[in-house]
């Protein structure tokens, strides 16, 4: 009796402890409604860029001849004012810049859910041993626009721990420049990316420069030569992880940056391996993870052909 009651009280710690990494959102959407664009609009009007709102279903019955949802987004935004402060401050933090809002439903489900990273998560995956207060100040602006958008919805943060990471959270590599013929060097690799992702399945979905996002902002200095992120995603990986984990689309697009500071002679491109995706969103499915490794390799071998 003893040892039972000692297994329950074990058992209750573990999961008050218990602590995901992303933040669910669910709503009734029954009939469906346009719920995508009210969310795209009330990120907007807090404080938001919108990069991209893509409609899944489409893409999925074309090329799959079937889709598991009845709505399916992928919808990838970035504060306008604070991700200035949080690149500058920490330039690796340029993979949440856009960061991701999976937006999804399943076919005969009647509630919509959106999946987000939390502020902690973020912190972890791009190195800090603390959570970073710009990176709460993001997340504050993310729930409230949410919560406008869709003022009945409960939130919860997933209940189980992720799964051990089995690689690198964030992947990075560098290329040693001279002088001014890092811009050169990063005309070529900007080529060389695009022209190598799609042989291997990638979509190149959208681009940003850091230096339209900074503006005419007095305030910031600028501390890079140039800053460019790119907003990559392949369409076998998102369908197979989304079967039986919808929420990893939190992840997708993923978001790889490329920069220079000024003062250095290296131009250093990075992205969030796909660990992320089979820890935080605890994918576990076989057709699932052999996709997601084989888009690790294909990135990382493109990557390091062209910074060799």
């Amino acid at each position: 009796m003893m040892k039972k009651m000692l297994f329950f009280l074990l058992t209750a710690v573990v999961a008050l402890h218990a602590q995901g990494d992303l933040r669910i959102y669910s709503v009734d959407n029954d009939p469906k409604s346009d719920l995508p664009q009210v969310i795209e609009r009330s990120l907007a009007a807090n404080g938001f860029t919108i990069a991209a709102n893509t409609e899944m279903n489409k893409p999925f019955n074309i090329q799959f001849q079937q889709s598991d949802f009845d709505v399916f987004y992928l919808l990838t935004a970035y504060h306008t004012d604070l991700s200035r402060k949080l690149v500058v401050k920490y330039p690796d933090a340029g993979i949440f810049v856009p960061m991701g809002f999976g937006i999804y439903q399943h076919k005969g489900e009647k509630q919509l859910h959106v999946s987000v990273l939390t502020a902690e998560a973020m912190a972890k995956i791009i190195g800090l041993g603390s959570v970073e207060p710009i990176l709460k100040n993001i997340e504050t602006a993310a729930m409230k626009a949410l919560e406008k958008a869709m003022p009945k919805a409960s939130m919860e943060i997933e209940n189980e721990n992720p799964l051990p990471a089995t690689g690198p959270l964030v992947s990075t590599y560098s290329l040693e420049v001279e002088g001014d013929e890092y811009e050169d060097a990063k005309e070529e690799l900007a080529m060389g990316i695009q022209g190598g992702l799609s042989p291997k399945g990638f979509v190149l979905s959208n681009t940003l420069d850091f230096e339209m996002v900074v503006g005419e902002d007095e305030s910031i200095d600028n501390p890079f030569d140039f800053y460019d992120s790119y907003s990559i995603c392949k369409l076998k990986v998102i369908y197979n992880v989304a079967r039986t984990r919808p929420q990893a689309s939190a992840f997708a697009p993923c978001t790889m940056m490329m920069y220079k500071k000024k003062g250095e002679d290296k131009i250093v491109i990075g992205f969030p391996g796909v660990y992320n995706w089979m820890s935080s969103a605890r994918v576990q499915d076989a057709a699932a993870t052999a996709e997601l490794m084989k888009a690790q390799d294909d990135f990382e071998t493109l990557l390091g052909d062209l910074t060799e």
